[in-house]
């Protein structure tokens, strides 16, 4: 298990991939807090899980994965959504239940997806995507495609079953699959310290022979070196890898959750390294780029956002036939019960 921290990181990308990868950490940061206003607003009407503080990692994720390549995410999926290069669109319109949304307005938060870009599955469920992953890579292997499965979790899915199942068949296997634990800290209410005898995560990788390192979550830099590593292990045929990338989640469990229990110094702290404030003073005072090429991103930015909420209030709701679109893979049964 090796650590990888800001002072051991890759070449730094050329700064067309910097641009980029600040475009889709603010934009991240910017969508995901007009999310929470609207959700304790009360006219986003479902449960929205807040990604503050994992920013960095979803940047590079969006560098790192190829258009061929899948991910499977969790609920707490925006900035890996916009990674694998889903419209901001798309994603509004389903987090309000739209008819334009990336699942037709009936996933809502919890699941995104859009199979053709290969975001091919988030799940509501702690841990249920890792076996789906491996699944995914399965078939990759069995085809040779030559492709990674990436499948982004939470810290406190180490702690179920179907973790270490997944870690044991991807083990086993050589799986061309990247495990991405987006440890920040808390296990929804819980300090990982409560629930986990180890905290070191990484070191659960060891008894499935899977090789691990331990990143700083904060640091985009660091994440897309960690993850280019990875990936290239992947697609080589070279096996499965753990990144435990550890940061700090910057808001409650749920855009509407009280945080008041987390520790105000602990919280202090970690707002200091908020990841695109902190990725914008980086490209600043290193001369990747001058304030004028910042604002300008920063303004496109911002009209992202503000043009994918507006679109997504304008859309129409599904309609009650849509009830059973995407269920079945024909329609005898459906055809069987208009004829009853």
């Amino acid at each position: 298990m090796t650590t990888t921290d800001a002072t051991a990181t890759a070449d730094i990308p050329d700064n067309q991939a910097l641009s980029r990868m600040y475009t889709l950490m603010l934009t991240t940061a910017l969508a995901d807090q007009k999310s929470v206003v609207e959700a304790k607003a009360g006219r986003l009407q479902a449960a929205f899980y807040p990604v503050r503080g994992m920013e960095a990692v979803c940047a590079a994720l969006g560098e790192v994965l190829t258009p061929r390549d899948r991910i499977v995410s969790t609920y707490r999926n925006l900035g890996d959504a916009l990674a694998k290069g889903a419209s901001l669109r798309s994603i509004m319109a389903e987090l309000y239940g739209r008819r334009a949304g990336l699942s037709r307005g009936k996933g809502g938060p919890m699941h995104l997806q859009d199979p053709a870009i290969g975001f091919t599955a988030t799940t509501g469920i702690v841990g249920s995507g890792l076996p789906i992953a491996v699944g995914l890579a399965m078939a990759s292997q069995l085809d040779d495609d030559g492709t990674a499965t990436v499948t982004t979790f939470g810290d406190g899915a180490t702690s179920i079953g179907a973790f270490h199942e997944a870690m044991n068949f991807a083990g086993l296997w050589q799986l061309p699959l990247v495990f991405v634990c987006q440890n920040n800290q808390w296990g929804e209410h819980t300090p990982i310290a409560s629930y986990a005898a180890n905290t070191d995560l990484a070191s659960r990788a060891a008894a499935y022979s899977i090789p691990a390192e331990v990143v700083d979550g904060f640091d985009p830099m660091a994440a897309l070196s960690a993850l280019r590593r990875a990936t290239d292990r992947a697609r080589a045929g070279e096996g499965p890898t753990f990144l435990e990338f550890q940061h700090y989640r910057l808001t409650g469990h749920t855009g509407t959750a009280d945080f008041s229990y987390v520790p105000a110094d602990e919280l202090k702290a970690a707002m200091l390294r908020d990841p695109a404030p902190t990725f914008r003073t980086w490209l600043l005072e290193n001369g990747h780029m001058d304030e004028s090429v910042v604002e300008q991103i920063e303004r496109r930015a911002r009209q992202t956002v503000d043009d994918a909420f507006d679109y997504a209030a304008g859309c129409e709701f599904p309609a009650a036939s849509d009830i059973y679109t995407d269920v079945f893979a024909d329609d005898t049964w459906v055809r069987s019960l208009h004829n009853d």
